[in-house]
């Protein structure tokens, strides 16, 4: 009786390519895409939120002494005056009145300090005021007795230290669009009183909160 042959040994599976560890330069290459994407990412929603949403900024000068010091940081939204009007008392960045000079760095210069300025890291160009709103479109302002009076009231300033401020300047009448706007430190401030009332289009937002320092962090 003869023995039945013994069955053939399967074929061995192809090697399974998935499975094997990726070697170094691909591992390599695959970091430095992933790394490119996300520093990417992170680029394009700090340039989102600095266009759209809100701002960091430095303070330059001491305009806005005792509330707001040299070097401090505030952060400014950009959507407050999309959902109401500008307030008096209301702390506003704005453009510099006047034209301004042409801006001759290069592009790759121009996104790196606007990156840095959007995050706090870099002082805001010198283009850029920081005051606050004493008087609205159609409203007379003047400075009399130490004090500021709109339409005949005088304006109570809790933020101002005690005692007269304000030297007297004659009235006002805040022309339709703009903003009478004045710095804290009525003795060392260039505001309204020198370069008039500013245009609401070129308010840049609303002071919401000092960021920094974290000690005297609070909202604005």
């Amino acid at each position: 009786m003869t023995e039945a042959p013994a069955p053939a040994e399967p074929a061995p599976a192809p090697p399974d390519h998935a499975s094997q560890p990726a070697r170094p330069a691909q591992a390599a290459s695959q970091f430095l895409k992933e790394t490119a994407f996300l520093v990417g990412m992170a680029i394009l929603i700090a340039f989102t939120i600095k266009t759209f949403v809100a701002q960091a900024f430095y303070i330059p000068s001491g305009s806005m002494l005792p509330q707001l010091q040299v070097d401090d940081r505030v952060v400014v939204s950009k959507l407050a005056y999309r959902l109401h009007d500008p307030r008096r008392g209301d702390i506003v960045v704005f453009d510099e009145p006047g034209e301004r000079p042409p801006d001759d760095s290069s592009l790759p210069e121009k996104v790196g300090r606007g990156l840095l300025q959007s995050i706090g890291l870099a002082a805001p160009s010198t283009h850029e005021y920081i005051k606050r709103v004493i008087a609205l479109p159609g409203e007379q302002v003047e400075g009399r007795d130490g004090h500021v009076y709109v339409d005949g009231r005088q304006v109570v300033e809790p933020y101002l230290p005690p005692g007269p401020a304000t030297r007297d300047f004659p009235p006002v009448v805040v022309e339709p669009g703009r903003l009478w706007v004045m710095g804290d430190n009525r003795s060392n401030s260039s505001d309204s009183r020198i370069f008039g009332a500013v245009p609401e289009s070129t308010v840049v937002g609303r002071a919401v909160v000092r960021l920094w320092p974290l000690r005297t962090s609070s909202f604005l």
